[in-house]
């Protein structure tokens, strides 16, 4: 066995909906001493240098081997551990939900040489000649009494922990509620990730399709039978560090830019950590932030801060408690089960930003909207699309260098339009788009490049094919936006769009490029979604 292909830790469950294609297991403890197994959890997702780093490990070997490495250009080990004390403790049935609850087993101190990044941390156990490994990540942050770098990535820890599965629930499906079936609102950061969030094998499919799905074929999902193949989390391509911000973090250094690495979390505790940077940078899959991480970023930018954010679908409101050990989210049943509903508190429910009690629209801080965007590129979610964003205003200095003209596409072959997006209600002026301003867009956003997207699977009624998508969201969206469900209001809700975006805000910029795999550009070496980054992030980490 190796690194690469680990045993499957993986527990059966029924599903009764067909939606959940290759979803049949959820990545777990075997609660099993027979069975060889080790995972492990840090209390915190982010450290700096002084910081004490305690590990809770859960092991049925005898002992165990411990590597930390920073996650950079090149891989580079710093601390190894052989021959440590292994323990198998008990695992609550509901440690997605309240935490694992293991008591510490090994710590160490962030030396102050360590440098600001990703830093991952290998779990070895051996039993005669089986071996398993499992990962861990952390964030090393610069020290505070340090100068600190024009850019920060803040990485999108709060869709990690919405799609992390360990131990049975996350915000999408899970083993909580009357029939042990349901998704759970509340999700816990004290346990591990999910297998693929921390580290994935080169070659690892992405949420997109390399190619669209030739006229005829049944509609494929290669990540999923993939990590059904070698037992790793579905959820792998749709968050965490290893599929997103670690490949903008490499390409970055790569390219001779100096960052600083935080979480949405951070945000929480400290809301005046972006004052610290020129330039703050959101990538991939950015779909779920509390009302303070949101008013850290409102507050930067008016107060002259820059943004970034090659991400997509920011969509739900959430809210961090018990310390930072929870988070909570009840979305689609915000309005039936949230206990904040009816208080004076309503404007927390964790909801969809744009609904009611929140009506807080995304497009007030990013510039756009997920629920005027949603799915592009995956299934037959506009499965055949271009894969990339139609230029309109090729005059702005974003596009320097990359060699566009009106009416062209970038990011097409490297499939950088999906699989989730955000957008806005738009107009058409002399072949420009603008912004009507319905959706809490304003006028100043200027609207540089689209693509489209819907929130409705098309059925093209292939023998054996099963809708994954199908009309579930522009249900969901008919009744927010519409106050019921027909087939005209889901007709009105069935077309969406993806956008980039440029909006001078107060004393500050926004630069939205709103789709989740921006970052396959910059892995594929696409040179055009390449000059527009390089654009982007010398502009914004000049001022």
């Amino acid at each position: 066995m190796t690194e690469d292909s680990p045993k499957p830790a993986t527990t059966p469950r029924t599903r009764a909906k067909a939606r959940h294609i290759l979803d049949n297991y959820y990545i777990g403890p075997a609660r099993d001493d027979a069975v060889l197994e080790i995972w492990g959890y840090t209390l915190k997702m982010s450290y700096a240098p002084g910081d004490r780093v305690a590990l809770h490990v859960s092991t049925t070997a005898p002992d165990w081997d411990l590597e930390i490495g920073r996650d950079g250009v090149e891989y580079t080990q710093l601390l190894h551990e052989t021959g440590l004390t292994g323990q198998h403790h008990p695992t609550p049935q509901d440690c997605s939900v309240n935490g694992c609850v293991w008591p510490e087993s090994f710590a160490f101190t962030i030396p102050a040489d360590w440098r600001p990044g990703g830093y991952l941390v290998t779990f070895r156990a051996r039993r005669g000649d089986d071996l398993v490994e499992e990962h861990h990540i952390i964030l090393v942050r610069a020290a505070p009494d340090t100068a600190p770098p024009s850019y920060v990535l803040v990485c999108a820890t709060g869709t990690w922990l919405a799609y992390n599965c360990w131990g049975g629930s996350n915000h999408y499906e899970g083993i909580t509620g009357p029939d042990g079936n349901a998704f759970s609102p509340v999700v816990s950061t004290q346990r591990p990730w999910s297998r693929g969030f921390c580290k994935l094998p080169e070659g690892a499919p992405r949420a997109l399709t390399d190619t669209p799905p030739r006229v005829g074929d049944m509609v494929r999902y290669p990540y999923m039978e993939w990590a059904y193949a070698y037992g790793y989390s579905k959820k792998y391509a749709s968050a965490g560090w290893a599929s997103y911000e670690r490949h903008f973090a490499r390409w970055a250094e790569s390219e001779g830019y100096e960052f600083d690495f935080v979480t949405l979390h951070d945000l929480e505790d400290d809301p005046a950590l972006l004052s610290r940077y020129a330039c703050a940078v959101f990538v991939g899959h950015d779909e779920y932030w509390s009302a303070n991480m949101r008013d850290a970023v409102d507050t930067y930018v008016e107060q002259g801060g820059n943004v970034a954010r090659f991400a997509g679908n920011f969509l739900w409101q959430t809210r961090i408690e018990d310390e930072g050990r929870q988070q909570v989210c009840y979305k689609y049943t915000a309005d039936q089960h949230d206990p904040l509903v009816g208080t004076d508190q309503a404007h927390l429910v964790t909801g969809a930003w744009e609904i009611a009690p929140v009506d807080r629209p995304g497009a007030l801080t990013f510039g756009v909207n997920a629920l005027r965007g949603v799915y592009a590129g995956l299934g037959n979610c506009v499965g055949r699309g271009a894969g990339g964003f139609t230029i309109y205003r090729p005059e702005h200095w974003a596009f320097e260098a990359a060699q566009v003209g009106y009416g062209d596409v970038i990011g097409a072959q490297a499939r950088i339009f999906g699989y989730e997006v955000d957008g806005l209600d738009y107009r058409f002026e002399d072949g420009l788009p603008f912004a009507t301003c319905t959706d809490g867009a304003v006028q100043e956003i200027e609207i540089l490049a689209m693509g489209l997207a819907t929130n409705i699977e098309a059925d093209h009624k292939i023998w054996g094919e099963t809708p994954y998508i199908g009309a579930a969201d522009a249900a969901f969206k008919a009744m927010a936006l519409y106050g019921e469900v027909t087939p005209q209001t889901l007709d009105a809700c069935t077309r969406g769009n993806g956008m980039i975006i440029h909006w001078k805000k107060g004393a500050g910029s926004v630069f939205t490029a709103a789709t989740c795999e921006w970052v396959a550009g910059l892995v594929r070496k696409d040179m055009q979604v390449i000059a527009v980054t390089r654009n982007v992030l010398d502009r914004f980490g000049a001022d």
